[in-house]
């Protein structure tokens, strides 16, 4: 049995699959309301920027992995048009069905399957693109996640990751005064879960930094891997190709 992080806290791997489902299904109905509140909006930016650096076109296939609340999905969807497609996934089945609904109550529909990302059950070679957003660091062996969209990914195609990174270091002291000060009271107060965004702060400090991260995406195959930041570090884009 060996054991991982989940935050700061040393947990077995099995344990921690459990912790992160709580999280999640503890937050799901407020999740997009605190996204807007603790990025002040800025999330929908990165999330457009991921998808305009994708290069995904009419026609193509693209995978969302821990697509959650499908904001990536829908703009993914809009631009694969009606010849292309989007699946939409996550292990989470509260943040999944949150997802589900808000595609269907804005007259779309895409396939949505619930999966874990270090287990994808697609064939090889199938997508044009695959893209995670703020959940690789929540899954426990994120080395296996990256070979499964590797695998999953044509030659040609590519992998987008959107996650917290390393902020610039001018920024680091009022950054981590808001991280763990200022959003645990939020999450007490909107979603009702202090704990919750707590573990959010110490996930984002344990996630692999730039450079790091680039390494591992190299590590499961992927060429051509260069990042973005954004707002001063505080997200990363992170993409990789299959040639």
């Amino acid at each position: 049995m060996s054991d991982t992080h989940f935050g700061f806290e040393t947990v077995a791997e099995e344990e921690k699959a459990r912790k992160v489902a709580g999280v999640f299904t503890s937050v799901a109905s407020k999740y997009d309301v605190m996204n807007d509140l603790m990025s002040a909006g800025l999330h929908r930016l990165w999330k457009r920027y991921a998808v305009s650096v994708s290069g995904v076109r009419a026609g193509q296939r693209v995978l969302d992995v821990a697509g959650g609340s499908a904001d990536l999905s829908r703009l993914f969807l809009e631009k694969v048009g009606n010849s292309g497609q989007v699946v939409l996934t996550d292990i989470n089945n509260a943040m999944l069905r949150v997802g589900r609904d808000r595609l269907l109550d804005d007259g779309m529909t895409t396939p949505v399957t619930q999966c874990d990302a270090e287990h994808l059950p697609f064939p090889d070679n199938y997508f044009d693109c695959v893209s995670i957003a703020f959940g690789l660091r929540n899954v426990t062996h994120k080395d296996a996640a990256l070979r499964e969209m590797y695998r999953v990914i044509k030659p040609g195609g590519r992998v987008i990751v959107l996650e917290f990174s390393r902020v610039a270091k001018p920024l680091e002291k009022v950054y981590d005064l808001y991280s763990f000060k200022l959003l645990p009271r939020m999450g007490k107060l909107i979603a009702g879960d202090a704990d919750s965004y707590r573990y959010l702060a110490e996930s984002i400090r344990m996630h692999p930094g730039q450079e790091e991260l680039k390494q591992m995406m190299e590590d499961a195959g992927m060429e051509g891997v260069e990042f973005f930041n954004l707002t001063g570090g505080v997200v990363a884009v992170h993409r990789g190709y299959k040639l």
